[in-house]
């Protein structure tokens, strides 16, 4: 190939790859803008009530935009709870990371659990659809897949946090992540029906006594 050829070439790779990766950027911003709306709507509405023109809409596109990115409300669910779980992974990370010894991370973590409860908007939408999965099958099926690969991932973070403790848990690793999360969400819940008889001084303190009973231990 000729030197000029070549150089020719390179160029068209070169805007090729400049387009490319300004699409990349394009898509992720209507994913993200499309995000933000979904989890407004179905707090708003709920789940089921929610159409998916209003959530185009509320990010300021069309339902032709929603498809390009998600292929139904229960998609854009599924990444509404992925990226809730990857940023609750995140939050406990760089709660853990700033103390070096064991028992100093426990004590991090149990702090962190007690004020864990607070995503309102969240905690509505997933308790609504549980609620529609129990009564479709296909969704259930899916949830429970999903589920179980987000409690397989906080399983993971237990085993590498207790391995210095040397200490089990009174139940499976997964199972305590599960308890631990529904537990915090179930309190919140009552806290929103109630919050003179379930203040948030009260979900808090619950919280931590009932992290104190999976781990064994008590905050100093």
């Amino acid at each position: 190939m000729r030197p000029a050829q070549a150089k020719k070439n390179g160029a068209r790779v070169s805007r090729g790859a400049r387009h490319t990766s300004r699409q990349a950027a394009r898509t992720e911003v209507t994913r993200r803008k499309l995000l933000a709306a979904a989890k407004h709507i179905f707090a708003k509405d709920g789940f089921e009530a929610a159409r998916l023109e209003d959530i185009s809409a509320g990010a300021g596109y069309t339902r032709g935009a929603f498809y390009a990115n998600f292929k139904s409300k229960e998609d854009i669910f599924f990444a509404l709870l992925e990226e809730w779980v990857r940023e609750r992974i995140d939050s406990v990370t760089a709660a853990l990371s700033q103390h070096p010894g064991a028992h100093e991370k426990l004590a991090a973590l149990r702090k962190h659990y007690a004020e864990v409860a607070r995503d309102r908007r969240l905690v509505l939408i997933s308790l609504e659809f549980k609620l529609f999965a129990l009564r479709h099958p296909e969704s259930h099926a899916r949830l429970q897949n999903r589920h179980r690969r987000i409690r397989a991932s906080f399983a993971e973070l237990l085993s590498e946090f207790l391995r210095p403790l040397k200490q089990t848990l009174p139940i499976g690793k997964s199972a305590a992540a599960a308890c631990l999360g529904n537990v915090a969400e179930g309190l919140l819940l009552e806290h929103l029906v109630d919050p003179k008889t379930l203040s948030n001084g009260d979900v808090r303190h619950v919280l931590g006594l009932f992290f104190d009973s999976i781990f064994h231990v008590h905050a100093a």
